[in-house]
């Protein structure tokens, strides 16, 4: 079978430092094509990649190159631009996240990529993780019964980076996170779009929920965007979840993300700071994982891997897919209209 020709559009920190490489490793890709705007920092990435082909217009690139895939990882509110263009040119498409800035964006990104017979990949590592997979089976599959009740909180220890002061572990890296991306209101900076979007995520993996309505508080950095997270989401069935992010984790701790999911039989928890999940049912036909301690890990690469898969047809399925993205971007404008009006906002 001849090597999938994978593009990436945006060519940023975490793209050129963890995109990059896993395409250029992996033996069914032929990573032909990258765009950044910045003529010098395209130059850079073309010298220390060897990579064949630099383009500074995405749609030069989209024009020129013959593409069964794309991997986008421009700022957040390019993403809706980008993805479009590369589902119009019949690629594939790995959209880093948050997939878009708008509901309506996603939405429509989904519809398009159905008229053209594409698939959408996000990113979401943790939903990867074969016992994330085990877990939205057992749900699926009705062990919890009907899902009357969700806790979802993620902590990360990136005060810094939505203080508007950047990463500090990145210092070394070759090129620095953008500081408007992650801590400017107006490119959808903020904890939500930047990391609950992550929880979020992991939680449409495991519920197959319509979300309704949000209410959310927030608490701002001093770059003024949302630090700390507060929410309530209503699905359409009635159920309700809780939702919580902070940045505020010290730099020496662990990434904390936790779901719990209630329900008339039962419940379901999964925890990656512990590598837990866990099944327990009212009739104490419960399922315990035996994990290994790093097991809850975040995979950052495998999303690349799954997106070779697609090209070759070969994929088994989409852990984090178009659906479960527009999920996750539903819920979150709806929070980020909230946080204005101090009222519940419809999806």
């Amino acid at each position: 079978m001849p090597k999938s020709k994978i593009a990436m559009i945006g060519a940023g920190w975490w793209g050129v430092e963890v995109y990059v490489p896993a395409l250029l490793e992996n033996p069914n890709v032929d990573f032909v094509a990258v765009n950044r705007r910045n003529q010098g920092a395209l130059d850079e990435i073309l010298a220390k990649y060897d990579i064949a082909h630099g383009y500074t217009d995405h749609r030069e690139m989209l024009r020129n190159e013959e593409l069964d895939a794309v991997v986008i990882t421009s700022p957040h509110t390019l993403h809706f631009e980008h993805a479009r263009d590369a589902l119009e040119a019949g690629c594939h498409v790995l959209i880093d996240k948050p997939m878009t800035t708008s509901a309506k964006d996603a939405r429509a990104l989904v519809k398009l990529a159905r008229e053209k017979g594409r698939e959408i990949v996000i990113p979401y590592g943790w939903n990867y993780k074969d016992f994330a997979t085990t877990a939205s089976e057992l749900i699926a599959d009705g062990r919890i019964g009907e899902i009357r009740h969700v806790t979802c909180q993620m902590a990360t220890f990136t005060f810094d980076l939505f203080g508007g002061d950047g990463l500090s572990e990145a210092a070394d890296h070759m090129f620095q996170p953008n500081k408007s991306t992650w801590a400017d209101p107006d490119k959808a900076g903020g904890y939500g779009w930047g990391q609950l979007s992550h929880a979020l995520g992991l939680l449409f993996r495991l519920v197959d929920l319509e979300p309704s309505e949000v209410y959310a508080l927030e608490t701002k950095s001093a770059a003024n965007v949302d630090l700390l997270d507060a929410a309530i989401l209503t699905f359409a069935n009635g159920a309700k979840a809780s939702l919580s992010g902070s940045a505020l984790v010290p730099k020496h701790c662990s990434y904390q993300l936790d779901i719990r999911v209630f329900g008339s039989e039962g419940m379901l928890l999964i925890d990656m700071e512990r590598s837990r999940m866990e099944l327990r049912r009212f009739d104490e036909d419960d399922v315990v994982l035996d994990l290994a301690p790093n097991a809850g890990e975040y995979m950052a690469v495998e999303p690349i891997h799954r997106l070779a898969e697609v090209c070759q047809g070969t994929a088994k399925t989409i852990e984090a897919n178009g659906v479960v993205g527009m999920r996750a971007i539903e819920v979150l404008d709806a929070m980020y209209r909230s946080f204005r009006s101090g009222k519940s906002e419809a999806v």
